[in-house]
């Protein structure tokens, strides 16, 4: 793809660039700003809740 000229619509500045978006350098600077580590978050395990009833179908015997 080519390059076209575009309007930075975060600093208003003039670059080249393939798509319509923040420079490169705007690029850059959001994910040093925005960058996180991963990490495990733990969940309790699922419980239904008392007032869930199986379906009446599923419990039919033929």
């Amino acid at each position: 793809m080519e390059l076209m000229t575009v309007t930075c619509p975060r600093c208003h500045g003039s670059s080249d660039e393939r798509f319509y978006g923040p420079c490169t350098r705007c690029r850059t600077e959001l994910r040093e700003a925005f960058q996180r580590e991963a990490r495990v978050v733990a969940v309790a395990e699922y419980e239904p809740k008392m007032n869930v009833t199986p379906n009446a179908v599923a419990l039919k015997d033929d």
